[in-house]
C-alpha cells in the first residue's frame, strides 16, 4: 500500500490557457479543498460529478456562475482532495476567484509543476511518466504526441523496472551462492547462468541506448543544416521552405553571418533547418566567426544540404562533409539542362522547381531517422546518462571474471541503482526541482 504524503499547504492555480478565453479552469489540491468548495459554492458536490453552482466570495458577493467538480482523496490526480472550478474566462472573473482563494488560511498559489510533483510523491505515477506528461503538454507534432503518450502511460517505466528486477534477482542468486554454498538446494554453478542472463541484458540495454538518437529526433527535432559558398542560394532556399522572408537575400557576399533557424512539421516530425554563413577564405573577424559556427553546426547535424549555384559552381573541396549529405543545385532557372552536373536534386527558388521534391525527400529522411516509435525510447539526457552508467557497471560485472563474486555483485547493485534513479524508485531528490520546474503552473 502506498503511503500518502501530507502537505501542509493547499495549492491552487489557473490550469487552462491564456486569458481571455471561453472557459477558465482553476484547480485546487490539498487538505483545505473540501472547506474551500463548501464555502465558495455553499455545499460540497457529489464526487466526480460536475454541478452548476454560484461562486461567491467570503463577503457573499457573486463572482460567477459555473461548474464545479470535486475529487476526494486518494482517487484524484494528486492523491489529495482536489477540485476544479470551471468559470468564464475573463480576466476580471479569474482575478476575483483567485483573490477569493487567497483569502483562505493555508491556501497559496501553486508553483510550476507542483500538482504533478504531489502526484509523484503520492505514487500516482513514476518520474518517467511525469516527464512524459510534460512532453505531452509541450508536444507540437503528432510524433511528439504519440511518444509522450507512450511514456506517460508507463511503458518506459515498465521496461526499466523490469531490467532492474532482473538485476536484483541476479544479485540475490549470487549472494545465495555465497551465503549458502553448502546447502543442497543452492547449486554451486548458479552464477554461471546469471552471467549468461546478464550478458543478454547488457545487449538489450546497449541497443536501447543506441535508440536514444531516434528519441531525441522525435522529441527535439531532425536537424538539417544548409551550407555552401557565398551567394549559393542558401538564404533563398531557407525563405522558400519557411514560406516567408526569414533571411536577408543579397548579391553581396557574406550577408548571412549568423545561424538562422526555422522549424517545419514534416509527416508529424519536427524538422529544424538552419541557414549558415557562406564558406570562403576571408580575413573579416565577424565573418570568420560565422563560418566557424556554420561548420560546427554542420558537424552536429543529422543531414547536410550542400548547396551549389549551378550558374557559378564553387565546390567546397576543403570542407570535410562526413555526415549524411544531399548535394543541391540551385538557380536551375539560370542554366540549361546540359549545364547541370551530378546533384541529388536541383531547384529554383524563383520558379519553385524542385522545392516540393526537396520537402518530400526531407520528410522521408526524417521519418527514416526517427524510425518506429512503437517501442519505448530514451528521450532525455538524464535517461541516457543513467542508462550509460548502468551499462558500464553491468559490463564490469560481466567482464571482471577475476574479481570475487562479492565485487561483481556490487557492480550489479550499482547498475540497478542507476536504473532505479530513472524511474524515481530510489533517491532522486537532487533532480526533482529540475524535472518539475519544466511544467507550467497549474499542472
Amino acid at each position: 500500500m502506498i503511503k500518502m504524503h501530507i502537505f501542509e499547504d493547499t495549492i491552487f492555480a489557473l490550469s487552462s490557457g491564456r486569458l481571455p478565453s471561453g472557459i477558465a479552469v482553476i484547480r485546487i489540491s490539498g487538505s483545505r479543498t473540501r472547506f474551500v468548495v463548501e464555502t465558495i459554492c455553499g455545499s460540497l458536490t457529489e464526487p466526480r460529478l460536475t454541478k452548476l453552482s454560484s461562486f461567491k466570495s467570503s463577503d457573499g458577493d457573486l463572482i460567477d456562475r459555473g461548474l464545479v467538480v470535486f475529487f476526494p482523496a486518494p482517487h484524484s490526480f494528486t492523491g489529495e482532495d482536489c477540485a476544479e472550478f470551471h468559470l468564464h474566462g475573463g480576466k476580471a472573473v479569474v482575478d476575483a476567484m483567485i483573490t477569493a482563494l487567497y483569502g483562505f488560511d493555508g491556501c497559496r498559489m501553486a508553483e510550476a509543476g507542483e500538482f504533478s510533483r504531489r502526484a509523484y510523491a503520492n505514487g500516482k505515477f513514476d518520474l518517467t511518466a511525469a516527464e512524459g506528461l510534460a512532453d505531452l503538454i509541450a508536444a507540437e507534432t503528432d510524433s511528439q504526441r504519440r511518444l509522450a503518450l507512450q511514456i506517460s502511460s508507463g511503458a518506459q517505466a515498465q521496461l526499466y523496472s523490469g531490467w532492474r528486477s532482473e538485476l536484483i534477482r541476479a544479485r540475490a542468486l549470487i549472494e545465495a551462492e555465497l551465503d549458502f554454498a553448502d546447502e543442497s538446494d543452492v547449486p554451486g554453478s548458479v552464477s554461471d547462468l546469471v552471467w549468461e542472463q546478464m550478458a543478454d541484458l547488457a545487449g538489450r540495454i546497449t541497443k536501447h541506448v543506441g535508440d536514444g538518437r531516434r528519441g531525441a529526433i522525435v522529441r527535439d527535432g531532425y536537424r538539417v543544416v544548409i551550407i555552401g559558398a557565398p551567394n549559393a542560394g542558401k538564404s533563398s532556399l531557407l525563405n522558400i521552405l519557411a514560406g516567408s522572408d526569414v533571411a536577408i537575400v543579397s548579391d553581396e557576399p557574406g550577408t548571412t553571418r549568423d545561424l538562422i533557424e526555422i522549424k517545419l512539421d514534416l509527416s508529424g516530425i519536427t524538422v529544424l533547418i538552419t541557414d549558415t554563413a557562406g564558406i570562403r577564405n576571408t580575413t573579416g573577424a565577424v565573418e570568420m566567426m560565422g563560418i566557424e559556427r556554420a561548420l560546427d553546426r554542420a558537424h552536429s547535424a543529422d543531414l547536410i544540404l550542400s548547396v551549389t549555384d549551378l550558374s557559378d559552381p564553387i565546390p567546397l573541396d576543403d570542407v570535410p562533409l562526413t555526415k549524411n549529405v544531399l548535394r543541391i543545385g540551385t538557380k536551375a532557372d539560370l542554366v540549361t539542362e546540359s549545364e547541370i552536373g551530378e546533384y541529388d536534386l536541383v531547384i529554383s527558388a524563383r520558379t519553385n522547381a524542385g522545392v516540393d521534391a526537396l520537402l518530400r525527400l526531407l520528410s522521408q529522411k526524417a521519418e527514416a531517422a526517427a524510425g518506429d516509435i512503437s517501442d519505448p525510447l530514451p528521450t532525455r539526457r538524464r535517461h541516457m546518462e543513467l542508462l550509460n552508467e548502468a551499462s558500464i557497471e553491468l559490463r564490469a560485472a560481466i567482464d571482471d571474471i577475476a574479481a570475487p563474486l562479492e565485487v561483481r555483485a556490487e557492480y550489479l547493485r550499482r547498475a540497478s541503482y542507476s536504473l532505479g534513479r530513472i524511474t524515481g524508485d530510489v533517491d532522486v531528490e537532487d533532480i526533482l526541482d529540475v524535472v518539475f520546474s519544466q511544467f507550467c503552473i497549474g499542472k
